[in-house]
């Protein structure tokens, strides 16, 4: 046992050969890197031939009565009130009450405000006054002298003969005793003085008499009923003025803004930055609601009165509205090179509110399918995305297959193809950059 573990001993007194060894090593590098090499090119020598995943969406035809209405045009601009009001005052005068506040909605004929109305209540009792007067006048002519009138004329009369008859009396009785030469010619004269004023005073009582059964005369009544009439009217301004110290609603609205407070003058006149206030609140209908916009002149001939479109908002883009064309601007805007038109709102609600930014989507108008019209052909619709640089790719047998569409006007989220596709067709939605004619793909599925 000795002998044999003594044979099995390995000899350190021998030198290993330095070359061989050096060989071995390289050999076991090399090796090792050729497995690994193999090995990764395993691993990615199927991923570089694989086939990029892509989202496919047929293309769908339908008929030209159930296609959804294109959009010619898109425009943004401003939501208004389609009337709004500045609510003036209609006299001058201080601020007494004011009773709404902005925002609150109010009815038509609702008091919102009161100014102090002791001056205008003054002028009223005035005027008021002064047609009692003028209106009694004219009665008085109106009715005519009273019979006690007409009886003291006629008394007057009576006397007034009475003394001519005894004047006439003293007269004869002067003449005859001056032609006997018993009386003076001085007496004479004085008795025929007495008689001649007695004789006019009859006649002048006579006339008067006559104009107290009379009455005044129609001129007189006509001046009078006029001075009536005017003081009527002077009434009536009156009137007027003192009501309208109270301010009422005019319409069914919302208070946009509250321009005065108690206290504050409030004018018809010259309105400054610091002084008297030239209206009082302002109030709109929101339930009549417009989008402002300008349109460029190169598009306008692409739209048309009462054309429709779908209105959204910055601040609700889900919530879609219907509208159509209501005004268009009869000039333009030189240095805007636009037109200005406005989109009424068939249904607002409370999300709009004027001073919004909004979107107008016009829609292309629908033309009738009248008996004598041909069919239309079917509309081909491709979403948006699919579409790139004038042409689709179309997936067949796993490659992308390029057509050349020709594309007509744009949905909400889909292109209309005139040309280059018939429907039915796999279209690649947002093809790959660098995805060219005949290279393979895989559908996602």
């Amino acid at each position: 046992m000795d002998a044999d573990l003594k044979n099995l001993q390995i000899d350190r007194g021998k030198r290993r050969s330095a070359g061989a060894s050096k060989w071995a090593t390289g050999w076991i590098v090399v090796g090792g890197l050729v497995l690994l090499a193999i090995g990764a090119w395993q691993w990615v020598a199927p991923k570089l031939d694989a086939a990029p995943m892509v989202e496919v969406q047929r293309a769908t035809a339908v008929s030209a009565a159930n296609a959804p209405n294109a959009v010619v045009l898109n425009a943004t601009g401003y939501i208004v009130a389609a009337h709004k009001i500045e609510l003036a005052a209609k006299v001058v005068g201080k601020v007494n009450w004011i009773g709404v506040d902005k925002g609150d909605r109010v009815k038509e004929g609702q008091v919102l405000v009161r100014l102090e109305d002791d001056e205008y209540q003054a002028y009223l009792r005035q005027a008021r006054g002064q047609l009692v007067n003028l209106q009694a006048k004219l009665d008085e002519a109106t009715h005519g002298s009273r019979p006690e009138e007409v009886a003291q004329a006629l008394a007057n009369l009576n006397s007034a003969k009475a003394d001519l008859d005894n004047a006439k009396v003293s007269l004869d009785r002067a003449r005859n005793t001056v032609k006997e030469n018993l009386g003076s010619q001085q007496s004479l004269d004085d008795a025929q003085g007495r008689y001649d004023s007695a004789v006019h005073r009859v006649n002048s009582l006579e006339k008067a008499y006559e104009l107290v059964k009379l009455g005044p005369r129609q001129e007189e009544i006509d001046s009078l009923r006029g001075q009536v009439e005017q003081a009527k009217g002077a009434l009536a301004y009156a009137e007027t003025n003192e009501d309208n110290t109270v301010i009422r609603a005019p319409v069914t609205g919302t208070i946009l803004e509250r321009a005065v407070e108690k206290g504050e003058f409030v004018t018809t006149s010259f309105v400054g930055d610091r002084g008297a206030k030239g209206y009082v609140v302002s109030i709109a209908d929101l339930n009549d609601l417009e989008v402002e916009l300008d349109i460029s002149q190169n598009d306008f001939a692409k739209l048309h009165s009462g054309q429709r479109g779908t209105v959204t908002t910055d601040a609700f883009p889900d919530l879609k509205y219907a509208g159509y064309i209501k005004e268009i601007s009869p000039e333009a805007n030189r240095q805007k090179a636009t037109v200005q038109i406005k989109v009424k709102v068939e249904k607002p609600d409370d999300h709009l509110r004027p001073e919004m930014n909004a979107s107008v989507a016009f829609l292309a108008d629908r033309k009738p399918v009248g008996a004598g019209n041909a069919p239309a052909k079917p509309v081909v619709m491709v979403p948006a995305a699919a579409v790139r640089e004038g042409a689709v790719f179309v997936v067949l047998d796993g490659k992308a297959v390029r057509r050349a569409v020709k594309t007509g006007a744009a949905g909400n989220q889909s292109v209309r193809i005139e040309e280059g596709l018939i429907g039915g067709e796999d279209v690649i939605i947002g093809p790959p950059p660098g995805l060219k004619d005949g290279d393979k793909v895989r559908m996602k599925a």
